[in-house]
């Protein structure tokens, strides 16, 4: 037998309890508001209820945030490692937006409130500014058009690997040393170890030659290896 599919409306009942405890008055269906909870002065509580994630809940959030700076999302908790996952999504999308999340355990009805409602405050990580910017200087030209796929991407590391085949092919088996003089490639010598690509092999202690699928890429990638000279 199929699951009973979840009503919005029974998300109300433990959420209306959970904030009576707190000493609200709790109304639904105010306006264009699902739940509305008052106490005293201060700012109304809102709450908007789905019964999953989507892209509606976070636009009724946001409206009603033209009315109070207290609103809250509500969804049922769910479990499983897909629901888990965008919970962890959903949740840094709730702490940009400002809004607070409740997730409902529909089994015994507990409330979790899982993040209040409060002014988003961005933190920036300096390692990561200063490996976008590493990047952006050290690839040659703009050989990516923005929106694509990440899979096949002309990176940087790419660049200076066909760097390296492109001077093999021209001295044939070399130093490391040299490959890194005349490419302009500081990290030759490490590159060619690691050999992500396959496109490298050691022929000598500290003198590498291009392998089969080397000779491969020269033709895959000759384009590339113009554009880069």
């Amino acid at each position: 037998m199929a699951a009973q599919k979840i009503r919005e409306t029974e998300l109300y009942a433990p959420i209306k309890l959970l904030l009576e405890g707190q000493g609200y008055e709790v109304k639904g269906e105010i306006g264009a508001a699902d739940m509305v909870a008052v106490r005293g002065e201060e700012d109304p509580l809102i709450v908007e209820l789905k019964t999953c994630f989507s892209l509606s809940l976070f636009h009724q959030g946001i409206e009603r945030q033209g009315v109070s700076d207290t609103v809250y999302v509500a969804t049922p908790h769910v479990t499983g490692k897909a629901f888990h996952k965008s919970l962890q999504a959903n949740k840094r999308l709730c702490r940009r937006l400002g809004l607070g999340l409740m997730l409902v355990r529909m089994k015994d009805g507990f409330v979790e409130i899982v993040l209040d409602p409060a002014p988003y405050r961005p933190r920036q990580s300096k390692t990561k500014k200063t490996r976008l910017l590493k990047e952006f200087s050290r690839l040659v030209g703009d050989p990516n058009t923005g929106g694509s796929t990440r899979q096949g991407l002309m990176t940087a590391y790419r660049q200076d690997a066909l760097s390296c085949l492109k001077t093999l092919k021209e001295t044939g088996p070399i130093k490391a040393a040299e490959v890194a003089r005349t490419s302009k490639v500081e990290m030759a010598r490490r590159l060619m170890a690691d050999n992500h690509y396959g496109w490298f092999e050691r022929v000598a202690t500290g003198i590498y030659d291009l392998s089969p699928k080397g000779h491969e890429a020269l033709n895959e990638y000759a384009t590339e290896i113009e554009k880069i000279s």
